[in-house]
């Protein structure tokens, strides 16, 4: 009994609840795929792994036996092939030439204490990233259900998951993929503005009572600006703009006297009324609402809509006004009290979701001892009541993301080292790390692919920031 109440106290983030025990899918290295449409992923069976790699520039795996594992065109199931086989130089084209559509990020140049350009003192990040733009194309379906992983209990697209999805594909320069995750965000919107907590692979919502996520919200709107703020044509996106309408006025109305949210479930999954101040939101709703409000109103303006632009730059000022009074005297904990916790939702405040605040600079600082690890990631937030040595790595990459957009790149690179050592045996990001330095959760964590390519891409060229006047 004491062991089921432990397991079922822990908490996962990033669109995960508590796994499933590991099992040979749970511990698979990564997906095989075969760059057709509609881009099928199947988790390497972890039997297989050992010596197993994939080609250059493509989701097609590479057996220890010289054999090749690839699913055809059109296909679904996995096939094994001889090398020479004509469906594996067909396959290795097809994820070459949608790679060579965009860019892959290096990162631009590392600082000297790094090895050389353009990569870390684990090799060259080219490779991380190229794997992780074919993993989330894998995990993005037809419809433009971004799935949050392949394993059962993350087989699901939560909208937050999906937001970073669609700022990495936009960052990478293929907007296509980012725009079939816009439209269906758009279809799958509730009339209230709102978004169920997350949706199965077919886009029904998951009726499983999981109340609605306000963050969402925000960063769905953060992330329809970073699109448009790349210079995407809002006449490609004709829903967009009630979408857009609907989310930011539901954030704007539900604002109390003091400038806040409601309390709500944010990217940690678990019930505010568990939360050190059960009455008001967390930092990881406040902070993403914020950061919506503030893109809504800018995509008001651009749009001509100077009613609605002005009414969201107010409200976005009331929730700014909220977070300076209550979470900012206590150093930006979770909840807003005295010494209440830090978590990871303090760079939720700052680039590239916000302009750089001192304070806010200081806050992740501080956040970042707290939550450090001897493995060298971090744990989702201060006194965390899940495993106690496991490092996540959506938490660990939203950290280097801060650094590299605000200009603190030996920190960014330190963090994508870390990252880069602690892939599978196929290159693939995993969602945790365990103690001893193996993947301790599904691989891949589409967060994690988004926040890294993001990160490099932040290395390269800066990532716009929503104006926050």
């Amino acid at each position: 009994m004491t062991a089921l109440l432990i397991a079922a106290a822990i908490i996962a983030t990033g669109g995960a609840n508590v796994p499933d025990p590991a099992g040979p899918g749970w511990a698979s290295p990564g997906l095989v795929g075969g760059g057709g449409w509609p881009f099928a992923g199947v988790p390497l069976d972890p039997d297989d792994a050992a010596g197993a790699s994939y080609l250059p520039n493509s989701s097609v795996v590479r057996l220890a036996d010289g054999r090749v594992r690839l699913i055809p065109s059109g296909g679904e199931a996995p096939i094994t092939v001889e090398a020479s086989d004509p469906r594996v130089d067909q396959a290795i084209r097809s994820d070459s030439s949608w790679l060579a559509q965009g860019a892959v990020p290096t990162g631009g140049a590392a600082p000297a204490a790094a090895t050389g350009p353009a990569t870390g003192q684990h090799g060259d990040y080219r490779d991380m990233a190229a794997r992780a733009l074919l993993d989330l194309r894998l995990l993005t379906r037809p419809n433009g259900a971004s799935l949050a992983s392949w394993y059962t209990k993350w087989r699901y697209c939560w909208p937050r998951d999906s937001a970073f999805a669609v700022a990495a594909f936009t960052a990478t320069g293929h907007p296509s993929e980012a725009r079939r995750i816009l439209r269906f965000l758009a279809r799958a919107q509730h009339d209230n503005g709102m978004w169920a907590a997350r949706y199965n692979p077919d886009g029904t919502a998951v009726t499983d009572g999981r109340a609605p996520q306000l963050d969402s919200v925000g960063w769905v709107l953060w992330a329809t600006w970073f699109y448009s703020a790349h210079g995407q044509s809002s006449d490609e996106l004709p829903d967009l703009w009630p979408m857009v309408r609907r989310a930011a006025d539901h954030l704007a109305w539900s604002l109390d006297a003091e400038g806040l949210p409601p309390a709500s479930s944010d990217y940690w999954e678990r019930d505010h009324r568990s939360e050190e101040d059960p009455r008001r939101p967390t930092l990881g709703v406040v902070a993403p609402v914020l950061a919506g409000l503030r893109s809504a109103a800018d995509l008001a303006r651009a749009r001509g809509e100077g009613g609605k632009a002005a009414e969201w730059r107010r409200a976005a000022q009331r929730v700014s006004d909220a977070v300076t009074r209550q979470f900012a005297p206590y150093g930006y904990p979770r909840s807003p009290i005295r010494d209440g916790l830090m978590d990871t939702s303090v760079t939720f405040l700052a680039p590239p979701f916000a302009q750089t605040d001192e304070g806010v600079t200081a806050a992740i600082a501080d956040a970042q001892r707290k939550q450090a690890l001897p493995n060298g990631g971090v744990l989702p937030g201060e006194r965390w009541s899940g495993s106690p040595d496991v490092a996540w790595t959506p938490e660990t990459a939203l950290f280097g993301l801060n650094a590299a957009t605000a200009g603190r790149t030996t920190e960014a690179v330190g963090r994508l080292d870390w990252l880069a050592a602690h892939r599978t045996s196929l290159g693939v990001l995993p969602e945790k790390v365990g103690p001893t330095g193996k993947h301790a959760g599904p691989a891949p964590l589409g967060w994690t692919a988004s926040l890294v390519l993001l990160s490099l891409s932040a290395m390269e060229n800066p990532l716009p920031i929503p104006p926050s006047g």
